[in-house]
């Protein structure tokens, strides 16, 4: 899939900004896996999440042709790939950080870890806003795709909204598992 983003992508610099995170996680995991063993959803989580990144570096955010037809089949005023990339920026990232923390950290399954790392997952969009935004600031026209605001004067807000909403989600859903996960996977 990485080749396949990387062969005449509509943007260069968007796709290298786009694939960027999976070019600097992977070999992260490689070198961590001999000290740290995330449970097979946190895997399939991250692969997914990498997908997404990769087909959003390859079309840009705001061209990915299935989402095309979703916005003219249904007559939407922009593409959602977008917001789809920022849900998954909070889901995946909620079951990642869920999982260093009950691992790393005295916390617990409950209220307080829930909070956190929804708390974590909404300062990663964050800080990835401002990435978007200091890129547009260096880059000026050429980073319009990477921001892929499409028009839309409160994409920032509904990007991190989409992040938080993920990141409940993902919690919502997935914590009782993912504690079984981690059960097994600690014997």
């Amino acid at each position: 899939m990485f080749v396949w983003s990387a062969i005449d992508p509509v943007d260069r610099l968007t796709w290298a900004l786009e694939v960027a995170p999976v070019v600097i996680v992977l070999p992260i995991l490689v070198v961590t896996y001999r000290y740290f063993v995330f449970t097979p959803l946190v895997y399939v989580l991250i692969l997914i999440h990498a997908l997404i990144l990769m087909v959003g570096g390859h079309y840009t955010y705001a061209e990915v042709p299935w989402f095309n037809w979703l916005r003219d089949a249904y007559e939407l005023s922009r593409n959602y790939y977008d917001r789809l990339g920022h849900f998954a920026q909070g889901f995946v990232p909620a079951m990642v950080a869920r999982e260093i923390l009950l691992k790393k950290s005295p916390l617990v399954p409950g209220r307080w870890l829930f909070f956190i790392v929804s708390c974590i997952c909404l300062s990663i969009s964050a800080v990835y806003e401002f990435i978007e935004w200091w890129v547009a600031a260096y880059e000026g026209g050429a980073a319009d795709a990477f921001l892929g605001t499409q028009g839309d004067i409160w994409d920032t807000q509904w990007d991190m909204l989409m992040a938080l909403v993920g990141a409940v989600t993902a919690q919502a859903f997935l914590s009782t598992f993912h504690d079984r996960q981690i059960i097994n996977v600690s014997r």
